[in-house]
């Protein structure tokens, strides 16, 4: 039987005026084991959620918090034990800034913190966004000191950081769990993908269904491996519609690139009648260059892009896009760091991937002429 502790009262909220802001009392542990009649140990193992309670047990300490608005404290979390209750995620900053600065839309690290911080608040732990530069001199100064002031259970690299030797040299040094977003090549920890190469032959299938046959090629840049992994899956279902798959350009993921992409695909010597960019500045930028050029689309070209971030929803017209899961993979890669995977620099190898979608819009139809 499980001891009840005495606690002091919560004070009675005093007579005020409505204009007058009195603070009250803060919510403790001792007022939660009090309201549930348990032991503080109880109530601790109930937060930090471990296995050794019964389901009642739990379910009549966590009535208590959530009555009282008990908010746990993860200062005195990191104090009784090994664990910082705290995430780690490594964004690249030239990127991420650039993004911020153009204010175009790009809501990558918005759907990362989504899921992330979402799945974290379930348990009880707090994700910290960390942009480091990962082609910088500066990186193994800049990684150490987030590390050594955070002391984080976790990382989470998105790309470019999840294939950096450097980064994950020093967080398999460090035994910290490592979640790799978007690589497949060997490292600690584990590696969750969007299972980009499907999601290409999906946007590929898509139009090979319109009846499109010259469908044009916009890679990303051969830094990222998921940029790979694009052209492979646009590739392979040509390949097994018999279609040519000559029709490609690269570019950066931005605005300019996808332009001079797009005027290099449709000046080329088999004017495509779709296009799949790899990100939706580089399809905007596809848009324009029909525009310039009085194709209509998706009359006279169709349109797929990668991202779906929301301005694609009011371009004219409205952009079919591979809808990326990043909240999903995000939320995932906390619930395995939680769990303890990729703990002590061992690899998981078998990567696990969350599937991405087509949001078909107004962007694509069949060919004029087949």
């Amino acid at each position: 039987m499980s001891r009840a502790i005495a606690a002091p009262p919560l004070p009675p909220r005093p007579a005020r005026p409505p204009e007058i802001m009195v603070r009250r009392p803060s919510v403790t542990i001792k007022h939660v084991a009090a309201d549930a009649g348990v032991s503080l140990q109880t109530v601790s193992r109930v937060i930090n959620k471990e296995p050794n309670v019964r389901p009642q047990m739990a379910e009549r300490v966590q009535a208590s918090i959530d009555r009282l608005g008990y908010v746990p404290s993860i200062s005195a979390q990191r104090m009784r034990g090994s664990r910082s209750y705290l995430i780690l995620a490594l964004n690249d900053r030239e990127r991420t800034l650039a993004d911020w600065r153009e204010r175009q839309g790009a809501d990558w690290v918005d759907q990362m913190m989504l899921g992330g911080m979402s799945k974290c608040a379930e348990h009880g732990y707090r994700l910290i966004v960390e942009l480091v530069d990962t082609h910088s001199d500066h990186v193994e100064r800049e990684l150490s000191a987030a590390l050594a002031a955070l002391r984080p259970d976790g990382v989470i690299l998105t790309p470019p950081h999840s294939e950096n030797p450097v980064i994950l040299a020093m967080l398999e040094a460090a035994h910290i769990r490592v979640a790799r977003i978007g690589s497949l090549k060997p490292g600690p920890g584990f590696a969750l993908t969007m299972d980009d190469e499907r999601a290409a032959g999906l946007a590929t299938d898509h139009l090979i269904e319109l009846g499109h046959r010259a469908i044009g090629f916009i890679a990303g840049p051969a830094a990222y491996e998921l940029s790979q992994w694009r052209i492979k899956g646009w590739q392979h279902a040509m390949q097994a519609a018999g279609l040519a798959t000559d029709s490609f350009a690269r570019g950066d993921f931005g605005y300019e690139s996808g332009i001079a992409a797009a005027e290099a695909l449709l000046d080329g010597p088999l004017m495509p009648s779709a296009i799949i960019a790899s990100s939706d500045r580089m399809a905007l930028a596809t848009l324009e260059v029909a525009r310039r050029r009085d194709l209509r689309v998706p009359e006279d070209l169709s349109v797929i892009s990668f991202d779906d971030t929301p301005i694609v929803r009011f371009t004219h017209p409205p952009l079919t896009a591979v809808v990326q899961p990043i909240a999903e993979v995000s939320a995932r890669a906390v619930e395995r760091i939680i769990a303890g995977d990729g703990s002590d620099g061992e690899a998981d190898r078998q990567p696990e991937a969350i599937p991405a979608s087509l949001a078909v819009r107004s962007s694509t139809a069949p060919p004029r002429r087949a």
